[in-house]
Formats: structure tokens, C-alpha cells, sequence
């Protein structure tokens, strides 16, 4: 049994998707990052006694994809990338927590374009406060890369020089802020 960081308490932590984000960086061209994020929709971290009680699942929305170009937006949502009628959510389900010297390893279930494989986040604890309204907060920063291919997301375009349009490996960062549920 592994105990909880010093000021994350017992019980049902909501995440507060106004503060917290969902962001991704994939290589462009070879020679470029694109960046991005997508909607956390909804979030619940249940802290147990120790980190291995403990659980997180999130619901995040790739409809809300957003690279601030709207028609790279509008492809990644269609059937070539996300296909966002079809597989209208991605989600995360924890499998385990654990410690990992000053962090913690949240290993789970990943579900993106209908399709389910093993990720570990790598997380750090950054503290809890109190907001203004007398909210206990708690904050998070996770993150994640994973093969596009594995998630069937296979579209590419061939480069005259060599090489393909959009790499393979994409970092998925995850900022997130949780409230104390009564």
C-alpha cells in the first residue's frame, strides 16, 4: 500500500473541464509540430485510501478538436483522421496507480476511433488549494505518446523529398484540475 501525496484526500474529485486541458503535439512535414487540443467532457478521480485503490476516468470530445486552422480541424474530424460521427467520444479508464519516485504512473485503458489499448500516463501531482469560492482543488499534469497507427488512424500523404505528411508518434499532455465532491 502506497500512501496518498500530502493534501489529496479520500473521496470523488470532479475534474473541472473549464480548467483543465487536453492537449496534443504531432510532427508535420518532418520539419514542424502541429498542436491541438480536445474537450475534456468529463472527469471523475476516486482517491482511495492509497494510490492503489484509487481510479480516474475521462471522457474527452473530438468533435472539439482545435489546431486553429479550421480546415485541418475539419479534416481530422472526418473519416480520414477521427471519424467523430461514428466515434463520437474517446475515453480513459485507469487500470492501476502506482508511485514512481516523485510521480505516479496512472496505467489504463485509452479509447480513441473505437479502439482500446494499454497507455501509461506519466503524473505529476502539483498540490491542492482552496479557490476563492471554497472549492478543495486539486492539480494534475499527465502525459502520453502513443502510436496513431495503433488507434487505426493511419491516413498519411507521401513528401516529394521523402518521409510522410504526418508522423506516427503524438504527445498527448494533460492538464487538469479537479474539485472536491461533497
Amino acid at each position: 500500500m502506497t500512501a496518498l501525496p500530502a493534501g489529496l484526500t479520500t473521496g470523488t474529485w470532479a475534474v473541472d473541464a473549464s480548467h483543465s486541458e487536453a492537449s496534443f503535439t504531432v510532427r508535420h512535414a518532418g520539419i514542424s509540430k502541429v498542436r491541438g487540443t480536445v474537450g475534456i467532457t468529463s472527469g471523475t478521480l476516486t482517491v482511495g485510501e492509497d494510490l492503489e485503490s484509487s481510479s480516474v476516468v475521462v471522457t474527452l470530445d473530438p468533435a472539439s478538436v482545435d489546431t486553429r486552422d479550421a480546415n485541418r480541424d475539419g479534416h481530422l474530424k472526418s473519416a480520414d483522421f477521427f471519424e467523430v460521427e461514428t466515434y463520437p467520444e474517446w475515453t480513459f479508464t485507469s487500470t492501476a496507480v502506482r508511485a514512481a519516485g516523485d510521480d505516479y504512473v496512472i496505467a489504463g485503458d485509452l479509447t480513441i476511433h473505437g479502439v482500446t489499448r494499454p497507455v501509461e500516463l506519466e503524473t505529476t501531482f502539483n498540490g491542492t488549494a482552496v479557490d476563492p469560492f471554497g472549492n478543495q482543488r486539486a492539480g494534475f499534469e499527465a502525459s502520453v505518446t502513443i502510436s496513431r497507427k495503433d488507434f487505426g488512424l493511419t491516413w498519411n500523404a507521401a513528401l516529394e523529398a521523402g518521409g510522410v505528411l504526418v508522423a506516427d508518434k503524438v504527445r498527448i499532455d494533460l492538464d487538469v484540475s479537479a474539485i472536491k465532491q461533497a
